[in-house]
C-alpha cells in the first residue's frame, strides 16, 4: 500500500502542475538496466528525454527530461512511475531482480518493454520469473491504452520493419491491472529518438511519441480510460 500511495502521488503531481514553479520537475522516466549482456542502453541518448519533453508539451506533465537509469534489483526503481526496457539481445534477471520487479509492479509501477529486434526470446522467460502465474496476452484495439490523449483505433503504429510483421501490443495483467506493456514488431523506443539517429520520417516519429505519451498517461493515471 505504501508503494501504491507513492505512485498515486506521482500521478497527482505530474498531472496537476498549475501550482508548481516553472523550474521544478515532478519525476523522471526510468531506463531499466539489466544483466545478461543485452544492450539495455540501446536507446540511451535521446529516446526517453524526447518522450518526456513531448509529454510535457502535450499532456501538461512536468517530467524531468533527464532520464534515470535504474537496475532491476535496486530499491531506486520505486522512485519511477514509468520504467522503459529495451535492447536486442540477452536478458537475465536474478531472483532478487525478479522479486524486486514484482514488488514494484504490484505496488503500482508500470513497465514498458520495447523489443528493439531480437529481444523477444530472451525477455519472455525472464518476465516469467517475475510473474510465474501470468502470460503475455495480446491487447484488443479497444483497450484504454490505445485511447488516452491520442486515439489508435488500429493498435500500435508500425515504426520499424524488422521482419515485416504487423505490430503487436501485449500485456501482463495482474489483478485486473495492466502492469506491463510490451510492443513487438513495432519499436516505439527507436521512434522516440532524435531524427538523425534512425532517419525515421516525421510522421513515424509523431506516431511513436503519441503512443508513448498514451503509455505514460495510462501509467500515471493508474490505468484509467481518458475522460470524454
Amino acid at each position: 500500500m505504501k508503494a501504491f500511495r507513492l505512485f498515486l502521488l506521482f500521478a497527482i503531481i505530474a498531472l496537476t502542475t498549475s501550482f508548481r514553479p516553472a523550474d521544478t520537475w515532478s519525476c523522471k522516466l526510468g531506463l531499466l538496466k539489466y544483466n545478461g549482456g543485452g544492450d539495455w542502453y540501446a536507446n540511451l541518448e535521446t529516446s526517453l528525454p524526447n518522450l518526456a519533453r513531448f509529454c510535457n508539451e502535450q499532456l501538461g506533465t512536468r517530467i524531468n527530461p533527464e532520464q534515470g537509469i535504474v537496475e532491476a534489483g535496486s530499491n531506486e526503481i520505486f522512485n519511477y512511475p514509468f520504467v522503459h526496457m529495451t535492447g536486442h539481445g540477452n536478458v537475465i534477471f536474478s531472483q532478487q531482480d525478479a522479486t524486486n520487479l514484482r514488488n514494484y509492479l504490484t505496488g503500482g509501477g508500470f513497465l514498458h518493454i520495447s523489443d528493439n529486434y531480437g529481444m523477444d526470446k530472451f525477455m519472455r522467460p525472464q518476465m516469467k520469473k517475475v510473474f510465474p502465474e501470468l502470460e503475455f496476452v495480446e491487447l484488443p484495439f479497444s483497450h484504454p491504452v490505445y485511447h488516452q490523449k491520442f486515439d489508435f483505433p488500429n493498435g500500435l503504429p508500425k515504426i520499424h520493419e524488422h521482419e515485416g510483421k504487423a505490430p503487436k501490443g501485449y500485456g501482463l495483467i495482474w489483478q485486473g491491472r495492466l502492469v506491463c506493456f510490451y510492443d513487438y514488431e513495432c519499436d516505439l523506443g527507436d521512434g522516440w529518438e532524435s531524427p538523425e539517429i534512425h532517419k525515421d520520417s516525421p510522421e513515424a516519429r509523431l506516431k511513436a511519441l503519441r503512443m508513448g505519451a498514451n503509455l505514460v498517461q495510462f501509467a500515471m493515471m493508474g490505468g484509467e480510460e481518458k475522460k470524454k
